[in-house]
């Protein structure tokens, strides 16, 4: 099975595929300092704890091995400022992405670039038609990201109810589609 490169190179960061365990002390930082920012938008907040900073480094684990999804960290000298996903969708020639950073490290392009570099790395792979992103209607700063990088907005429904704390409840569906060759 074909997969996407573990370290992917932005320029000033660099996408890196989780290290297990060994990324615990700089995941569980970068969540700790991340929670105000996040907390409205991520539900899984709610239950942070260092259990589930091992967990979701085990699972990150498995499932790349599994090829079920692709989970990385964004570094910039050296230090975590992210993480980015890329897990399979509904249809298997589709996958859904996802991204955060570091309160310190928004506004500076970073989650556009590490967006565009994922989605390059997945339309090399054969069999990957489209990528998917989905966000909030509340969040406009996470739905700024797939406008930029000429996304198709195809659809908005409601969100579950256990849904971010501050969203809208609506949940606006993005999908780009691999260029034709």
């Amino acid at each position: 099975m074909e997969r996407p490169s573990q370290t992917i190179e932005c320029g000033d960061f660099v996408l890196r595929r989780w290290r297990g365990q060994s990324d615990f002390a700089p995941a569980f930082k970068l969540i700790e300092e991340s929670l105000d920012h996040l907390r409205p938008w991520m539900p899984w907040v709610a239950c942070h704890s260092e259990k589930s900073t091992r967990d979701f480094l085990a699972k990150s684990e498995s499932k790349w091995a599994s090829g079920e999804a692709y989970n990385y960290a964004i570094t910039k000298d050296g230090t975590v400022i992210g993480m980015c996903q890329i897990c399979r969708g509904a249809e298997p020639q589709g996958w859904r992405m996802g991204y955060w950073l570091h309160p310190a490290a928004t506004g500076q392009g970073i989650a556009t670039r590490a967006t565009a570099a994922m989605v390059t790395e997945m339309f090399a792979l054969p069999g990957v038609e489209y990528v998917e992103i989905t966000h909030d209607l509340a969040n406009t700063s996470s739905g700024a990201v797939p406008r930029r990088l000429g996304f198709t907005e195809v659809r908005r429904e409601q969100a579950t109810p256990s849904e971010a704390p501050s969203g809208s409840g609506i949940e606006v569906l993005w999908r780009l589609n691999r260029p034709v060759r």
